[in-house]
C-alpha cells in the first residue's frame, strides 16, 4: 500500500533549486550521496541541471513514470502540483513544504484543498511540513528526506511523530555506530498515519526492531488494532513526549483529575506488550541490543568484570532496574576455580581479574551459559595494554553467535588504540557501551520486554447477574432531562444493578423523611447533601457520620439545609461503617478507546497522595489484581504490623464489575467511588458519583 513511498523506483523533487543552501537543492544531493538506485527527477523550469542531474520544467516533461515526488514550492502552489501530480500518475507524495493547518485556518484551507485533489487521483500524502523518508536497503538506498544523517544498513526502523526528535534518536544511532533501516517522520498527518506506517514496517522483512516516538494518537483504536499484529511479530521500543503533565482537563471527579494528558497512551503500550521509555538516549541504547541479542527467559544476571568498581556501579543499577544477581552453583565456582586465577572471585559477579586472558573470559561465559539460573551475561571489558585484549574480543563474539542467552557489553577502552578488538565485538554483533549504567539499563530493558511479552493477562470476565435494563432507563431519564450529573438516588440504584456492594442507604426529600430513614437503617448513621450544586460535599458542610440517635440526624440534617440552601437539596442516609481501609475505584472515558479505571488509596489521601493506578476497559481479574499489587501503598492494603489486610478478592471484583458496567455504557464520562471501605472480609462502597458524557 505505501510502497511508492517507502521503496520508489523513481523521485520527481518539484521545487528542486540550484541554490545549496536549500531544502530542494538538500534533498537532490542526499539521494545522489547516499547512491539512489533509481531515477531522480529535478524539476525547476529556470535550470537545465541541479548538481549534474538533468533538470524538467514541469513532470509532464520527465519522460518516464514517477513513483515518488517530494513538493517543496510555497504552501499556496501545493494543491495545484498535486492535482499536476495526479495527472501523471504519481502514487506518492511527500510534501516538504510548511504553512497549513499549523499556521491557521488560511494554512487548513490549502490543506483541505489538497487533500481533495489527492483523494481524487488516489494519492498518499507524508506530511506536510515533514522530512521525508529514508530506506537503507542496499538494493534501493532512498534518502528522500533533507536532514543530514547517513546511516549505515541496519535491522532498527524509527517512526516518529516529531521530526526533530526522530532526527535525534537516529543522530543517535549512527554515533553508537549502530544501523538503521527505515526512518519516517510524518509531520501534519494530513494522510499518512503514525498507525500505516507501523503496520508497513511490521510487513518489512528487514525490520527486526521498531522505534517509535508518538506526542498523541488521533485514533487509538486503530492504533490498538494494528499495533497487536505487529507486536507479534516485531520489538516495539516507544517514547511518548508530555508525560509531566498533571491533568488532561478540569473534572469534577477524582479519577478524571489524576488521569495525565498522556496516560491513555502509556497504558495502550502496556496492553499491546510495547516497552515504554522516558529518555532518548536510553531508548537508543536498549534498541542497539535487541537489534543483536534474544530476550532472555528471566530477570537473573551473571556479571563476568575484569575491573572491580564498574561491576559494583553495574550491579547497582541492575538491581535497582528490578535484576537478580544469583549466586553460582557449587559445581559452577568449583569449575571456575580450577580454570581462573586462584585470587579471582569466584561467586556473581565473577571478576577474573585485569590479567585474565581469553581463556579465563571464555571459561566463565562457558559456566555462565551452562548455568540454569542465569538468564543473561553483563560483561565489564576493560582493555589492559599487558593482554591480547583481540583474542578475548574473539571469545565474546563467538560466545555470543551462539545466541544462548543475551550479552552486552561495557567496553572500557580509547577506540582509537583498541579500534581491533572494537571491530570484532561489533561485528560479532557483541552491544557495547562506554558506562556501565548504559549497558546495564540496555540489559535490563531486554529483561522488562521479555516480563511484559510472557504476561498472560487472562480473559475478560462477563457477569451474568447484572441488571442492564435498569441501568439503561436511569440514563435515559438523565439524558431526557438534559443533565449530566446523576443524583445520589440514580447512582446508587446503579451500583445495585451491577451488584457493587453498598453501605444501606435510603433518600430522604426532608428533615423529617431523614430521621424516619435512619430509624429504618439502623444507628449509627451518615447524613450526606445531595444537590446539583454540590460534588464535593466535604467542602461544604455536606457529610455528618457516626450519628448516633434521631435528634443527632434532625441536626445534621437542619444545619445542612441552612448552610447548603439549594432548592433540589435532598439527603442520602447511609449506614455507617467503622473501620476498614480507604480505597478509590473509578472510571473515565477516553475518547476513541473507552474508559480508564482507577484503583488507588481513597478518601482524603487521594489529592494528597495520589497514589493510583490505571487500566485500559475491559480489564481482567489479573490486571485487577495489578493495579493493587502496583501501589506504592500496596504494604498497607496487604496488612502491616499486626493489621488484618483487605479483602483483596472483593475488591477485585468491583473493579472488574465496575470495568463491565463502563463498558457496557459507553456514555458514562466519568465515575469514582470513594471512599469504597475495604474489609478483611468485605467490600462496601459508601460514596459514588456518576457523570454522563454531555
Amino acid at each position: 500500500m505505501l510502497e511508492a513511498l517507502f521503496r520508489p523506483k523513481s523521485v520527481a523533487v518539484i521545487g528542486a533549486s540550484a541554490k545549496e543552501l536549500s531544502i530542494g537543492n538538500r534533498i537532490i544531493k542526499n539521494l545522489i550521496d547516499f547512491g539512489y538506485t533509481g531515477a531522480i527527477y529535478p524539476i525547476n523550469p529556470k535550470s537545465d541541471e541541479i548538481r549534474g542531474v538533468k533538470a524538467y520544467p514541469s513532470i509532464f516533461d520527465v519522460p518516464g513514470e514517477i513513483d515518488l515526488a517530494h513538493i517543496v514550492i510555497a504552501g499556496k502552489f501545493v494543491p495545484n502540483a498535486v492535482e499536476d501530480c495526479g495527472k501523471k500518475g504519481i502514487k506518492a507524495i511527500i510534501i516538504n513544504s510548511a504553512g497549513f493547518t499549523e499556521i491557521g485556518p488560511e494554512g487548513a484551507a490549502l490543506q483541505k484543498d489538497f487533500l481533495e485533489r489527492a483523494n481524487k487521483y488516489g494519492i498518499r500524502i507524508l506530511g506536510p511540513n515533514c522530512q521525508g523518508i529514508i530506506n537503507t536497503d542496499p538494493t534501493l538506498r532512498a534518502y528522500c528526506n533533507f536532514t543530514f544523517t547517513k546511516p549505515e544498513p541496519g535491522f532498527i526502523s524509527i517512526v516518529a511523530q516529531s521530526g526533530g526528535v526522530g532526527e535525534l534518536i537516529h543522530q543517535g544511532f549512527s554515533q553508537m555506530g549502530i544501523g538503521t533501516r527505515i526512518y519516517a517522520s510524518n509531520g501534519n498527518a494530513s494522510d499518512i498515519s503514525i498507525t500505516e506506517i507501523l503496520e508497513y514496517l511490521g510487513d518489512d522483512e528487514g525490520t527486526k526492531v521498531i522505534a517509535l516516538y508518538v506526542e498523541s494518537l488521533s485514533d487509538p483504536k486503530a492504533f490498538m488494532d494494528v499495533a497487536k499484529k505487529v507486536t507479534s511479530k516485531k520489538i516495539i521500543l516507544a517514547m511518548k513526549a508530555g508525560r509531566t503533565a498533571e491533568g488532561a482537563k478540569a473534572s469534577s471527579s477524582h479519577t478524571g483529575g489524576l488521569a495525565k494528558t498522556d496516560i491513555a497512551i502509556e497504558l495502550i503500550f502496556e496492553k499491546l506488550g510495547i516497552l515504554t521509555f522516558r529518555d532518548e538516549g536510553e531508548l537508543c541504547q536498549a534498541a542497539a541490543a535487541f537489534a543483536a541479542q534474544p530476550i532472555p527467559a528471566g530477570n537473573r544476571v551473571g556479571i563476568i568484570t575484569n575491573t572491580g568498581g564498574p561491576a559494583v556501579i553495574a550491579t547497582d543499577v541492575l538491581v535497582d532496574a528490578g535484576m537478580q544477581i544469583p549466586t553460582l552453583s557449587e559445581k559452577a565456582m568449583l569449575e571456575l576455580k580450577e580454570k581462573l586465577f586462584a585470587e579471582a572471585a569466584f561467586s556473581n559477579p565473577v571478576d577474573v581479574l585485569a590479567t585474565a586472558d581469553a581463556g579465563h573470559f571464555r571459561a566463565a561465559m562457558d559456566v555462565m551459559m551452562a548455568e540454569d539460573q542465569i538468564d543473561s551475561i553483563y560483561i565489564n571489558f576493560v582493555t589492559p595494554f599487558f593482554v591480547d585484549t583481540e583474542k578475548i574480543a574473539h571469545q565474546i563474539a563467538e560466545v555470543n553467535s551462539q545466541r544462548k542467552k543475551p550479552i552486552v557489553c561495557n567496553l572500557m577502552t580509547d577506540p582509537r588504540q583498541w579500534m581491533g578488538t572494537l571491530d570484532i565485538l561489533k561485528s560479532g554483533g557483541v552491544p557495547c557501551y562506554g558506562f556501565p549504567g548504559t549497558a546495564a539499563r540496555a540489559l535490563a530493558a531486554l529483561s522488562r520486554y521479555g516480563a511484559l511479552q510472557s504476561r498472560n493477562i487472562g480473559e475478560v470476565k462477563r457477569f451474568s447477574d447484572v441488571d442492564t435494563s435498569r441501568v439503561e432507563g436511569i440514563l435515559k431519564k438523565a439524558a431526557d432531562a438534559g443533565r449530566d450529573m446523576l443524583s445520589a438516588g440514580e447512582v446508587y440504584p446503579i451500583l445495585d444493578a451491577y451488584r457493587i456492594p453498598c453501605a444501606a442507604w435510603k433518600m430522604a426529600d426532608t428533615v423529617a423523611d431523614a430521621e424516619a430513614a435512619a430509624d429504618a437503617i439502623g444507628y449509627p448513621v451518615v447524613i450526606k447533601a445531595d444537590a446539583a450544586s454540590v460534588i464535593h460535599k466535604s467542602d461544604v458542610g455536606g457529610v455528618a457520620v457516626n450519628l448516633q440517635n434521631r435528634e443527632a440526624v434532625r441536626e445534621a440534617a437542619s444545619n445542612m439545609s441552612a448552610k447548603i440552601g439549594a432548592t433540589d437539596l435532598k439527603f442520602l442516609v447511609q449506614k455507617y461503617q467503622l473501620g476498614g481501609r480507604e480505597v478509590i475505584i473509578g472510571a473515565k472515558a477516553e475518547k476513541g478507546l473507552g474508559h480508564l479505571i482507577m484503583f488507588g488509596l481513597g478518601g482524603i489521601y487521594v489529592e494528597i497522595l495520589k497514589d493510583v493506578t490505571f487500566k485500559i476497559s475491559p480489564i481482567t481479574e489479573f490486571e485487577a489484581a495489578e493495579m493493587i499489587s502496583s501501589l506504592k501503598t500496596a504494604a498497607l492494603l496487604k496488612g502491616v504490623r499486626g493489621e488484618a489486610g483487605i479483602d483483596q478478592l472483593g475488591v477485585i471484583d468491583v473493579i472488574l464489575r465496575l470495568s463491565q458496567l463502563v463498558t457496557d455504557f459507553p456514555r458514562i464520562q466519568e465515575m469514582d467511588m470513594n471512599p469504597v471501605m475495604a474489609f478483611s472480609d468485605r467490600v462496601i462502597a459508601v460514596d459514588a458519583r456518576i457523570a454522563l458524557i454531555r
